[in-house]
C-alpha cells in the first residue's frame, strides 16, 4: 500500500466548510487520505457543523478549531481552499502542493430559523459530498500514475 496522500482542507474560521469537507473526505477516503483542517482566522467549530456531520453518521468529538499556522512547514498533496477569502491567504507550503479551490457559501452567515440555518448546513454537506466523490477518484488516479 501507498503512503496515504496528505490533504489540507482550508477556510476562514475553521467552523463549517473545512471541518465538514475534511470529515467527508476521512470518511469516504478511509486509509488512502490523512485528512486535516484548518482556517485563517479560526472561530470554534459551529454547532450545526456536529448537527449534520452526526446526520450522516460523523462524529467530530475531539475535533477542534484549528490556525493554518498550526501547520507550518509541513508537506500535503494537497491544500483544498474552500471560500474565496482563504484561497486568497493560503499560506505556501513544502512540496508543492496541488492547490483546488472549492468556493461555498458560508452555511454560518445564514440567519433565519433554526430550520431554515439547518438547511443551509445540509446543503453545504451535500455538495461537498458531490466534490469530495469526484475527488477521491481523481487524486487517487493521479497518485497512482505519478
Amino acid at each position: 500500500m501507498t503512503d496515504p496522500l496528505r490533504v489540507l482542507f482550508l477556510c476562514t474560521g475553521n467552523s463549517a466548510r473545512s471541518i465538514i469537507g475534511a470529515a467527508l473526505l476521512r470518511k469516504a477516503g478511509g486509509e488512502r487520505f490523512d485528512v486535516h483542517s484548518a482556517g485563517t482566522a479560526p472561530k470554534g467549530i459551529n454547532p450545526y457543523t456536529v448537527r449534520v456531520l452526526s446526520s450522516v453518521g460523523i462524529e467530530i468529538a475531539g475535533e477542534r478549531s484549528k490556525h493554518v499556522s498550526e501547520y507550518d512547514g509541513q508537506a500535503f498533496d494537497y491544500v483544498i481552499t474552500v471560500c474565496d477569502a482563504a484561497a486568497e491567504q493560503c499560506p505556501v507550503f513544502p512540496g508543492a502542493p496541488r492547490r483546488i479551490h472549492w468556493s461555498f457559501p458560508d452555511p454560518a452567515a445564514v440567519e433565519g430559523t433554526d430550520g431554515e440555518r439547518l438547511a443551509a448546513f445540509r446543503r453545504t454537506l451535500r455538495e461537498m459530498q458531490a466534490r469530495i466523490s469526484t475527488f477521491i477518484l481523481v487524486a487517487r488516479n493521479k497518485d497512482e500514475r505519478a
